[in-house]
């Protein structure tokens, strides 16, 4: 999909999977037919580079932040300004909440974040200094109780809204960490890095701190950039500077499969609501829309299941496929780990086990 003129630097279904939502360097957002691939509508939004944004759940408004260093909050339908925010330095990153209720944003100057009222754009909270670097990803946890910020300091920190407080402070990574996602169950938290790894953290249980993270390597070959669970928390996926968008199975927390396409680095990536479907923007100006439905029957990825030892069994309960090794018993291991995980009287296996 082509219409932008220069770096896209997000990209986000919206509209139930209908329409696409993008920002980009050119200084514009835009609203985008998935069907036709058209682009109706084109928000002129600020006069310096766009650097992030997005679209609220209701789809009635959206987002855009600048390298002029101000947080805009839109009308969809009229395109009309509703408020704007500032920070003392560029504005790298921004979201709504889940609810819709607030937005947070994240600053360069000052490595700040602020949280704001939706409604009016009144500061609700300033944390200044939050970080010792640039802050370059921001968003709400899937109950909007905790924000979760990444930084060029190489650490990514949960500040919870009720205690007004830094709660947990996770380090591993050896550069810029560049993005990070939650699953929906606040189980697994992911950062991606520039040192080309994205690290899994066991946030709920706590085993982190005694285990650290799962890491997850030799699926890129450059600078990690981004990353987004699915609903069901089954696949991740990233992008990257080396040009492609990877998949990785969290049930073995392995590779899974590469998508190649962009001809330059990719900025954003996301799935969408029913998991069939993968969205990713480039530099090279372009969003792709990859089709993943039927991924378990690729040829390479059936062999590389079977190299590992592997074999597919469906969940008695949800139906849905999941590997096992092939030496276990598929009549004792009946349920997919999410299953296991809704059943707390059942022997759950760590993260490193499954």
């Amino acid at each position: 999909m082509r219409g932008h003129t220069e770096c896209v630097n997000r990209c986000k279904l919206c509209c139930q999977d209908q329409k696409i939502f993008t920002v980009s360097n050119d200084k514009t957002a835009r609203i985008w037919d998935i069907d036709t691939g058209a682009v109706l509508k084109t928000y002129n939004c600020h006069d310096m580079f766009i650097t992030s944004g997005d679209i609220s759940p209701d789809n009635t408004r959206f987002l855009t932040c600048s390298w002029d260093k101000t947080l805009r909050l839109w009308d969809t339908e009229t395109g009309k300004m509703l408020w704007q925010g500032r920070h003392d330095g560029i504005v790298t990153c921004c979201r709504f909440s889940h609810n819709g209720k607030m937005v947070v944003s994240g600053s360069d100057l000052d490595h700040s974040v602020s949280v704001w009222h939706t409604g009016e754009g009144t500061l609700l909270h300033h944390l200044k200094d939050q970080h010792k670097s640039t802050i370059t990803s921001c968003s709400f946890t899937p109950n909007d109780e905790r924000i979760c910020t990444t930084s060029m300091d190489k650490s990514t920190k949960l500040w919870d809204l009720e205690s007004k407080r830094t709660t947990v402070k996770l380090e591993g990574h050896i550069n810029v960490i560049s993005s990070c996602c939650m699953d929906r169950n606040e189980r697994w938290l992911c950062t991606s890095s520039w040192d080309k790894t994205l690290q899994v953290w066991d946030i709920s249980t706590g085993m982190f701190r005694s285990q650290g993270p799962v890491s997850l390597s030799k699926g890129h070959e450059g600078s990690v950039s981004c990353c987004d669970f699915t609903r069901d928390g089954t696949l991740l996926v990233s992008g990257s500077y080396d040009q492609t968008v990877t998949l990785w199975d969290m049930e073995t927390c392995m590779h899974k499969l590469s998508l190649k396409g962009h001809s330059d680095w990719v900025t954003d990536c996301s799935f969408s609501e029913d998991q069939k479907w993968v969205i990713s923007c480039s530099k090279d100006k372009t969003m792709r829309f990859w089709n993943i439905e039927d991924t378990d029957h690729i040829p390479f990825v059936l062999e590389q299941r079977r190299a590992i030892g592997l074999k597919m069994v469906n969940c008695e309960q949800c139906g849905k496929a999941f590997s096992i090794a092939q030496l276990e018993d598929a009549r004792e291991l009946s349920l997919c780990v999410f299953c296991r995980l809704a059943q707390p009287n059942r022997n759950v296996p760590e993260l490193d086990e499954v």
